[in-house]
């Protein structure tokens, strides 16, 4: 870890609530409305979720997984993800949502008419903005937690089951 922690404190309740709390508590209200208000399908989110995962190396936040009323992505889902171009288990929506995130991630500048094309005609004008906000929460706070070494750091929730 990059930065020194009080000993016995939760990394990334004292990262994110304690050491900058004007900050640190409103980039945690962002990141949480992201999966409490989602209008998205649970795949198409996942897929772009993931995909920022990935490309963002953080450890934490590849092996999560968002469980919506009990329903989680497949075992499968995030190899499906990382091979979004010759992946036969996606469909359009969900293609999009990965191919979106990885190009938002690492080529912006080249989301070109024939890409927007394709996005609109599988997305809402609403959905576009949400998916956009979704991938820039993920892209800052999953880039941040691995920066400074809070992925490794950091405990999944125990699954009930």
């Amino acid at each position: 870890m990059i930065i020194d922690l009080p000993e016995g404190v939760d990394p990334i309740l004292h990262v994110w609530g304690e050491m900058v709390p004007h900050i640190g508590v409103a980039a945690s209200r962002f990141s949480q409305s992201v999966y409490s208000h989602t209008t998205l399908g649970l795949r198409e989110f996942e897929a772009a979720r993931l995909r920022i995962a990935q490309i963002n190396g953080c450890v934490f936040c590849q092996d999560w997984r968002t469980e919506r009323d009990g329903a989680t992505v497949e075992d499968s889902f995030p190899d499906a993800v990382a091979g979004w171009r010759t992946a036969t288990d996606l469909d359009e929506r969900v293609r999009l949502a990965a191919e979106y995130a990885e190009r938002f991630a690492l080529d912006h500048h080249g989301l070109d008419e024939e890409f927007w094309t394709r996005v609109k005609r599988a997305y809402s004008d609403a959905e576009i903005v949400e998916l956009s906000m979704c991938l820039g929460s993920w892209i800052a706070f999953g880039r941040l937690n691995r920066v400074l070494g809070l992925d490794t750091a950091c405990q999944l929730p125990a699954r009930q089951g």
